[in-house]
This record gives C-alpha cells, structure tokens and sequence, in this order.
C-alpha cells in the first residue's frame, strides 16, 4: 500500500511539473510571437535608404499618375517622331520656345518631339549651352532672388513626386538652367517658368535615358524658326537673350525652376 500511495504522488508531482513547464512553453512563444513586430519596426526605421527620395529609383506605386499625366496632354504635345530636317547631329537637343516643343535629332531627318513649358514673360532666353550633369529624383533649392519673388516658396524641397524638379534633371553648361520634370503636368505646353525647361514626368525620364552628359542643347528664342542649322554661327556659351536684357535690366544666371 505504501508503495502504491508513493508511486500515486510521484504521478501528481511529475504531472505538475509537466503543467509549469507547458505554461512557461505557451507564455515564451506568445513572448515570440509578440516580439517581431516591435523588432522589425526599428529595423526597418533603423535601415539605410529607405527614404526613396535620396535613391534614384523610387518604390513602385510612387509615380503611379505618370501614364495618365500623358494621356491628359493634348495630341500635340505628346511625344512623338516626327520628320524634322536637321544638319544638327543625332543626340541634340533643340527647344523650340515659341512652339512648346523640344526636339531629339535623331538623324535622317527624324526626331522625337516632347511637349515643353517654357519660360514665362521676361525669362525667356536663347542660345547653345551642353548638358553638364544629370540627376534623378533631385532636390530643389529655390534661390535668393526667386525667394525675394515669391517669400511663400519653401527654402528645400528633397526629391520625390512633391517636387517641381519632377523625377529627372539635366543641368544646362554652368547656369543652372535645367530641362527637368515637373510635379503639374497641367504647365506642359505654357510659358510658366522661370527659364527652365519643364517636361512631364514620363517625357523626361524618356529623354534622360536617351541624352548623355556633353550633349548639345539649341534654346531658340521665342520668336525665332522651329528649325535651326548647325551652319549658323553661335556662341560657345549660351547668349542669354531676354526681354529683361531688352528693357535694359541686368540678368543675373541663378538656379531657376
């Protein structure tokens, strides 16, 4: 009898040890459980380059009104090859400022035509200048004189969908000018800017990969033939031409929208 009440309390004993040890088994996958979430938030917050607009390529579902951005243009101002005799070499660029359009050479008396915004009354100008740098998603850092404009402009903007620069930019020579994107499509085809090229988003990502650094750039002035020969002569720097110059007033190059 004894030996039977012994063995019958060694069963309980041992069944509850069993039950602490599946009780701390349950607490410590429900303390597994719990934890990732918490850990993977600081990793994630802790990771390098996650904030797209610092890389070059932004996560997909960023840009996603892009296509429609084209489909809202007017036929005209979407991109298209069009015949357009030249003795300018392939890889050129040449802004036709009175039309809204900027032209691709592509040779054979072809080319790809863009629908531009363009500078607004007073920020026109013409000239040869080559592109000097490209950026993809840049920020914007309006300038003094802009500021003293327009004192409401914010003093940075980083790049992404929000910014005027748009997804892509090419820098003009030493002057900042830039044929960029821009962050409302509705400006393409209008004289809005000050000085600089505008495309849409899908445009210029198009052109930048199409345009190496060192490539030509023909800006023709505002009342000037859609068509311009490499036979004429020109400055090796661009002859900045504007109705401020023509009123008399000094032009000061700066970094312009």
């Amino acid at each position: 009898m004894n030996d039977l009440a012994g063995g019958r309390r060694d069963f309980f004993a041992l069944r509850s040890v069993l039950n602490w040890s599946a009780g701390l088994s349950v607490m410590a996958a429900a303390m597994i459980v719990a934890a990732p979430a918490s850990a993977q938030s600081l990793s994630y917050a802790a990771q390098p380059g996650l904030y797209w607009p610092q890389n070059s390529a932004v996560p997909s579902g960023a840009p996603d009104n892009e296509a429609s951005e084209d489909a809202a243009l007017p036929d005209r101002l979407r991109r298209a090859v069009v015949s357009y005799p030249s003795r300018e070499a392939p890889g050129t660029i040449i802004i036709d400022t009175r039309h809204t359009y900027l032209y691709l050479v592509l040779g054979g008396n072809r080319a790809i035509r863009y629908g531009v915004g363009v500078g607004r009354e007073g920020f026109t100008w013409s000239g040869v200048q080559t592109i000097s740098r490209k950026a993809e998603w840049p920020d914007w850092h309006p300038p003094a004189q802009m500021i003293a404009r327009q004192p409401y402009l914010p003093r940075f903007v980083a790049g992404g969908p929000g910014n005027p620069l748009g997804a892509r930019a090419m820098y003009l020579g030493h002057s900042d000018y830039r044929i960029h994107g821009t962050n409302d499509p509705t400006t393409i085809g209008k004289f809005v800017s000050s000085g600089c090229i505008r495309l849409t988003n899908t445009d210029v990502e198009d052109l930048f990969n199409r345009v190496k650094v060192g490539a030509k750039v023909i800006v023709l002035p505002k009342g000037g033939s859609p068509q311009f020969e490499a036979k004429r002569t020109l400055p090796s720097q661009a002859s900045l031409t504007t109705s401020m110059e023509r009123a008399g007033q000094p032009m000061q190059l700066s970094r312009l929208d």
